[in-house]
């Protein structure tokens, strides 16, 4: 036995229909005006389990991008630092070779000796350098000078290390103490440490002052092969913070690359393909359209027209 088809089934599934068409159009009009494919988890239940992943791995690639461009300015503010010691102990090797030439007299000792002050108060300077705000030489008492400029020579730094992660289960240190750059403490200024080096820096300037005022030329010489043993240790430190700014710089490079691979991933799960979603919205008004000018033909007839 068939069902009798009235005209109220028919008005309902036609408005059932056009509501389908209408739905998919504003599915497609939202697509375009938010280039995305996914606008809500419905949309794709599957899909945005991986854009989630992606944005979440974007945001911590992000974080190490952060962190290396700031571990790359402390290194390279810490290489000028170096480089500017190093400018300093080339002045004071220059100044020591002529102050232990015998031939000169007490009063260009003396003139050597007080420049050689000035460019001790210079390495103070370096030593007790900040950035940001903080104490490059004292490991991790940053809020805390490590040299006192009036007895430098019992300068005893902190050695903990000032780390930054780059990437998963990797850090980077970026500081470095001021005893590795400028000596230990020497025997003979009575500091008890687990170093004792008579080539500290500020101890052979000292000395060498002492000597260029007591004009004994052959302690001036004595000190000398000091002086070269600090200008290596620091040429040592320059050249480990050199490496560490390459390995940042390759870092940097590997991170980038990383994250245009994830923006790519994240593209093809999210947005839309602008050509195809434009076509198909084309489309669907056709046959929405189509499905308004048919309805209109079913629901004409009325009462009246059956009577006649």
């Amino acid at each position: 036995m068939y069902g009798r088809v009235t005209q109220g089934t028919i008005t309902n599934q036609l408005l059932r229909n056009i509501n389908v068409n209408l739905k998919q159009s504003q599915s497609l009009q939202e697509k375009l005006s938010t280039g995305r494919n996914i606008n809500r988890p419905s949309d794709d239940p599957v899909g945005i389990t991986y854009a989630l992943r992606y944005r979440s791995d974007l945001a911590v690639n992000d974080r190490y991008l952060s962190n290396v461009d700031s571990a790359a300015s402390q290194l390279d503010f810490n290489d000028t630092m170096l480089t500017q010691v190093n400018d300093v102990l080339k002045r004071v090797k220059e100044l020591a070779v002529n102050g232990a030439n015998g031939t000169n007299p007490l009063v260009a000792m003396n003139n050597i000796a007080l420049e050689m002050e000035q460019l001790k108060e210079q390495l103070i300077d370096i030593a007790n350098t900040q950035f940001k705000g903080k104490y490059i030489f004292n490991g991790q008492f940053t809020d805390t000078k490590p040299y006192d400029p009036n007895d430098p020579n019992k300068g005893v730094t902190d050695p903990g290390k000032l780390e930054y992660i780059i990437s998963t289960g990797v850090k980077m240190s970026v500081n470095l103490s001021g005893n590795e750059v400028f000596g230990y403490p020497a025997a003979s200024t009575g500091v008890t440490s687990t170093i004792n080096e008579e080539d500290n820096i500020f101890n052979v300037l000292d000395n060498m002052i002492n000597a260029l005022r007591a004009g004994v030329h052959s302690d001036v010489n004595s000190q000398i092969a000091l002086l070269e043993t600090r200008m290596d240790k620091v040429l040592t430190q320059q050249a480990e913070v050199g490496s560490r700014v390459n390995r940042l710089e390759l870092m940097q490079e590997r991170l980038k690359d990383l994250s245009v691979n994830l923006e790519t991933l994240q593209s093809l799960t999210e947005d839309i393909d602008i050509e195809d979603v434009i076509i198909r919205s084309k489309v669907n008004e056709s046959i929405y359209q189509a499905s308004l000018s048919v309805g209109s033909k079913i629901i004409q007839p009325t009462l009246i027209d059956f009577l006649r």
